[in-house]
């Protein structure tokens, strides 16, 4: 009984560490995470222009290599050159709108 009273005090000590550090994380993420997502946002574009690159017409030494990516990267295609102000899509062989 001992064994099992010291494993239950264990649990719940750890589940109040993880619950206090959920709320620590929160109240200093929480005023960032408009930038975060924001940054994020900017990474994933600046990504899909690189793998899309060859495709768009700037040369890119890495072509080879990037071209692995783009099943990767298909599914987002659309909503990325949509906010990248292209409203038709740029590439003649991927159709998407």
């Amino acid at each position: 009984m001992a064994d099992q009273e010291k494993a239950g005090r264990s649990r719940s000590v750890r589940e109040r560490l993880a619950k206090a550090s959920r709320a620590v994380e929160e109240y200093y993420a929480r005023p960032f995470a408009q930038a975060i997502a924001r940054e994020k946002q900017d990474e994933d574009d600046f990504f899909m222009l690189v793998v899309l690159g060859e495709a768009l017409g700037v040369p890119d030494p890495a072509a080879y290599y990037s071209a692995e990516f783009l099943p990767f990267v298909f599914d987002d295609f659309h909503e990325w050159h949509r906010r990248a102000g292209m409203w038709q899509t740029p590439l003649d062989h991927m159709a998407c709108c």
